[in-house]
């Protein structure tokens, strides 16, 4: 499998559950891609998204009706208890060349991973389905360690800016901006105050 960030803006996502599972996907993409749930019962949680929801028991639907709400599909989540049922979606998915993710039974061609985000970056974490607890691991220990992540590549960002106005080599700049991040003082000081480190770099890298 390749990892990819994609931009899901205006794409449809279509989720069959309205469990814990499905609310926490759906979640994932409520507030990028248009999100349509199907499922017999809602949880207060997926009720709560800004989501579609369509009432259906996919047991006692025919392959036609569901195809009708996958056939448009970017992405199907399988996301339903029942095993049997999200592969019997997944293999429709197959037969329309549909994005799909299984997250209770055969893998399907897409792994959601567990993501830590900012303003200024984006990581994804994936075991390839094997253990979503040592994704979440890895996730939870990212965002304790470096609390200034953001303020960091905001920095770094800036005083790439000012080292090209300043004409140094692509060498230099690189080991510069290298050793601003190996700073523990630096980082220190973007927790507290973003301006204060920024006079240490001018100070310390630049003068």
């Amino acid at each position: 499998m390749i990892p990819l960030f994609v931009d899901c803006t205006g794409k449809q996502v279509v989720i069959f559950g309205g469990g814990v599972v499905a609310a926490r996907k759906a979640g994932h993409f409520a507030y990028e891609a248009e999100v349509l749930m199907v499922s017999k019962t809602f949880n207060p949680e997926s009720k709560a998204l800004p989501v579609q929801i369509q009432t259906l028991d996919t047991r006692a639907a025919s392959d036609e009706e569901l195809n009708r709400i996958i056939e448009h599909a970017f992405l199907v989540i399988g996301a339903l208890s029942d095993k049997e049922e999200n592969n019997r979606i997944g293999a429709l998915c197959k037969d329309y060349g549909v994005l799909f993710n299984n997250a209770n039974g055969e893998a399907g061609d897409v792994i959601i991973p567990a993501i830590t985000q900012g303003a200024h970056y984006g990581v994804a974490v994936s075991t390839l389905g094997e253990s979503p607890a040592v994704s979440r691991f890895i996730r939870e220990d990212l965002e304790k360690r470096y609390p200034a992540l953001d303020a960091m590549i905001a920095l770094q960002h800036r005083l790439r800016v000012e080292l090209k106005k300043r004409d140094t080599t692509p060498a230099g700049r690189r080991r510069i901006l290298w050793e601003v991040l190996h700073d523990k003082t630096l980082w220190s000081l973007l927790k507290k105050s973003p301006g204060r480190a920024w006079d240490r770099v001018a100070e310390r890298y630049l003068a």
